[in-house]
């Protein structure tokens, strides 16, 4: 590659970086010393073989702070452990266990769970809703300092990122490449603002909302078959006339996302289609556009080129002003940051592969429309 390529390049990661760093600064953060809660918190977890988790996330639900009026529904999807058993333990009034039936046609596993867990209890009055995984552990003050967040700045949505725990090469090379990727490309104080649905990051480890902007979005309904029902649900409170962003989520809860490179391998590729691009074309598109900024120049970099280096130092640079900010591990991680995006072009490729085959599936379920993948 000729060096004027590798200047442009390389001009791409100082401008890549610049704008994380950005974003950081300008990322909606909770109050250290939240005030009460005034009004009622429904708290929805989707259960799918979670005997390990379910413990632990219940027992830091029932020790949140400042959330006096606060129900806990655990939606037991067609577990084949003894999730419910462990559920059914809990003896605190506040939590209930629901069963899920089997999706209707149309629908994935989770957007079902949380549908049908919203459905089992009634609406109250200025009711807020609150979406968690298994494997999240909320620290006390989560949920009360994510609801100040959501009415200070009067959004209808916060997607509180958590601090990703990460244990072992390929889940530190991977697991910080998600709060990079929107932190990197997408302007959050204009994706705050906008309409536009396109303009949209969430993470549905942990998600507030209204309920009112919940409803007038179409609930999970209106995101039933999307294997990305997090952004799927930001985008349609949008379309809605809602707002909402993704903020700080490192000081309110922790999650280890995926235990293992096995775990990891096929958590990714069960979504990674979806995430960059939606089309087999887009994705691979999105693939070598990462590719040619932040591997090329490190590359050119080994062959001496000092504009090389200044991409590669780029890179490492906006990876470790994200990994500070959202809790991750910064050094010597950062500087590895070609590897991870070739190790994440990996796993893309694969995803593309197992989508246009219509092998993909997830905790035994055949994640549905293959057939009808653009070629």
């Amino acid at each position: 590659m000729s060096g004027r390529a590798v200047r442009v390049l390389a001009g791409l990661s100082v401008a890549g970086a610049a704008h994380a760093a950005l974003n950081m600064a300008l990322l909606r953060r909770p109050p250290a010393d939240p005030p009460v809660v005034s009004r009622p918190v429904t708290v929805i977890v989707p259960a799918r073989d979670e005997e390990s988790q379910i413990g632990g996330c219940l027992a830091a639900l029932l020790d949140q702070r400042g959330v006096p009026d606060l129900r806990v529904v655990v939606v037991d999807d067609e577990s084949t452990d003894a999730t419910p058993d462990v559920v059914r333990a809990v003896t605190d009034p506040r939590v209930r266990l629901v069963q899920a039936p089997p999706p209707p046609p149309g629908w994935l596993g989770k957007p079902h769970a949380c549908a049908t867990g919203v459905a089992s209890v009634e609406e109250r009055d200025d009711d807020l809703l609150v979406f968690v995984d298994a494997d999240v552990r909320l620290f006390p003050d989560a949920i009360a300092g994510a609801v100040a967040v959501l009415e200070r700045h009067r959004l209808d949505l916060v997607s509180p990122w958590p601090r990703p725990l990460a244990h072992g090469l390929a889940e530190r090379l991977v697991q910080p490449l998600a709060p990079w990727l929107w932190a990197t490309t997408l302007p959050l104080r204009l994706a705050e603002r906008s309409p536009r649905p396109s303009l949209a990051a969430a993470n549905g480890q942990f998600l507030v909302l209204t309920r009112h902007g919940y409803d007038r979005a179409g609930g999970h309904g209106a995101v039933r078959d999307e294997v990305l029902e997090d952004i799927a649900l930001l985008r349609a409170v949008k379309r809605a006339g809602g707002r909402g962003v993704p903020i700080d989520g490192s000081a309110l809860a922790a999650c280890r996302m995926y235990d293992g490179w096995p775990a990891l391998r096929d958590g990714y590729t069960k979504s990674l289609w979806a995430a960059v691009g939606g089309r087999p074309a887009a994705a691979l598109l999105a693939a070598a556009g990462l590719t040619a900024v932040w591997v090329v120049p490190p590359l050119a970099a080994l062959r001496g080129s000092r504009a090389g280096l200044v991409g590669w130092l780029a890179g490492a640079a906006g990876r470790a002003a994200v990994a500070t900010a959202t809790g991750s591990r910064v050094w010597p991680d950062a500087l590895a940051h070609p590897l991870s995006i070739l190790v994440f072009d990996a796993l893309v490729l694969r995803s593309v592969a197992g989508r246009r085959r219509g092998t993909l599936s997830w905790r035994g379920r055949r994640l549905p429309g293959a057939d009808r993948v653009p070629r």
